[in-house]
């Protein structure tokens, strides 16, 4: 590179003389033009020698910058080089460490060949499972579709069955009906323990209850199914606010009170035979009191004072169901006063009977008395005499005839001797006195 750039400085230092020599040769030239030539030709020598210093500084920083360039692609030569020898290496430790994992990769294979049938199994288990679990969410959206048309069904029953509630004849029915499953339920039954719209008339007027109950003794109990409860269905709507269902709750115990004081000037209890001065007030729901004592705490007391008993089907169920206990109580101790008064009648018969076994054993006593007096009579005197007519022979024609020679068992047991061993006659009881009518005349036709 310098020598090209000694070469280019000294062509244009021939060209530049050449050039100054062709001007001083020319004729006519005056020696101050000679001058202005050596002056001109200094100037330009300085200044090629001017751009020949900055050429060879351009030229040396270029030369600079390329051995720079030089060097850096000779250390990236040796990097590249390090890289690649490091490349090669790595290929073949990882050709190496592949061929290892190959011979290991096919032991392991052969000793995972159970495994790998194995998991085929499971998967094909999961697939059926994936299948059976496809099945089973289809029936299920097929369930929850047929819920939801039932749940919708449901609020659609629900509203109709709001709707009718809010008649007065409507709620009357269902609350009667209510009754009267709850009733039998109890284990009471028409006609018998309880009666159903029974015409009563008491000191308010003629009246008709929806239910009395009866108890033992002849005692009866009124029962009221009738409650108002349209401003509580109102309290559920879900399109009114926390007050206007405060507001509706509090009507609704307003509602309540004013049926007890209905309930309570129509005095069933007057009209009853022997009855407890209150009326049951049933009602159908435990969330319809509870909700109307909520609004009004006072609510029960209030009742209570008015002879109104507000029950609830859990503890009506529980009273009714002491009552058919009384009933049945009742009848047990029916049934066991009947069995002591049969008893009673048995053991007057059995005394009876008693005398009448005497009799028999002392009829088959004299009978047996009698009978070995024949026996002795025919042996000890007819036998004798007919032996002898004809010389008959006796032990061909005539047989022993033997007697008697048990007695009869006599009666020993204590209720059978009793009387005769006293020697006291058994009393005569007059049973139609006792409220048996037909035993005193079995005991004559026994007799």
């Amino acid at each position: 590179m310098e020598l090209v750039i000694v070469l280019l400085v000294g062509l244009g230092l021939g060209l530049v003389g050449g050039w100054l020599f062709g001007r001083a040769s020319r004729p006519g030239e005056t020696g101050v033009d000679a001058q202005v030539l050596e002056a001109r030709h200094a100037a330009l020598i300085s200044q090629v020698r001017h751009d020949e210093a900055v050429v060879r500084a351009e030229v040396e920083q270029q030369l600079a910058a390329a051995q720079a360039s030089v060097q850096g692609l000779r250390e990236q030569l040796v990097l590249a080089q390090d890289q690649h020898r490091q490349t090669v290496e790595a290929h073949r430790q990882e050709t190496r460490q592949r061929e290892a994992a190959t011979q290991t990769e096919s032991k392991v294979l052969e000793k995972l060949a159970p495994v790998a049938a194995q998991l085929k199994d499971m998967q094909q288990k999961v697939l059926d499972l994936e299948k059976q679990r496809s099945e089973q969410h289809g029936d299920l959206a097929a369930q929850i579709r047929a819920t939801r048309q039932s749940a919708e069904q449901s609020k659609m029953a629900a509203e109709t069955l709001s709707a009718a509630l809010r008649n007065n004849s409507v709620r009357g029915a269902y609350g009667e009906l209510q009754l009267k499953t709850l009733v039998e339920s109890a284990g009471l039954l028409n006609r018998i323990d309880y009666s159903v719209q029974e015409s009563i008339s008491a000191d308010s007027g003629a009246r008709r209850p929806d239910m009395v109950i009866k108890l033992p003794g002849r005692k009866q109990v009124a029962i009221d199914s009738k409650v108002p409860f349209s401003a509580f269905i109102d309290s559920f709507r879900e399109d009114i606010s926390e007050a206007e269902r405060k507001t509706l709750q509090t009507q609704h115990a307003k509602q309540v009170r004013g049926h007890v004081d209905a309930l309570a000037g129509k005095e069933y209890w007057t009209g009853l035979p022997v009855s407890p001065e209150y009326t049951i007030a049933f009602i159908p729901s435990e969330a319809i009191l509870n909700t109307a004592l909520d609004a009004d705490p006072t609510l029960l007391e209030y009742a209570f004072s008015r002879g109104i008993v507000l029950a609830t089907p859990v503890n009506l169920w529980a009273t009714l169901k002491t009552v058919a206990l009384t009933w049945k109580q009742e009848d047990l101790a029916e049934n066991a006063q009947e069995l002591v008064d049969l008893g009673r009648e048995l053991y007057k018969r059995l005394g009876k009977l008693s005398d009448h076994v005497s009799k028999l054993g002392r009829s088959i006593e004299t009978t047996v008395r009698a009978y070995n007096d024949f026996a002795g009579s025919l042996e000890g005197r007819v036998l004798v005499t007919a032996r002898k007519l004809d010389g008959i022979d006796e032990a061909r024609m005539l047989g022993e005839v033997k007697q008697i020679e048990g007695d009869t068992r006599r009666l020993t047991a204590s209720e059978f001797t009793a009387l005769e061993e006293t020697g006291i006659a058994r009393p005569e009881i007059d049973f139609e006195q006792v409220g048996l009518p037909g035993v005193a005349d079995d005991d004559e036709r026994t007799a």
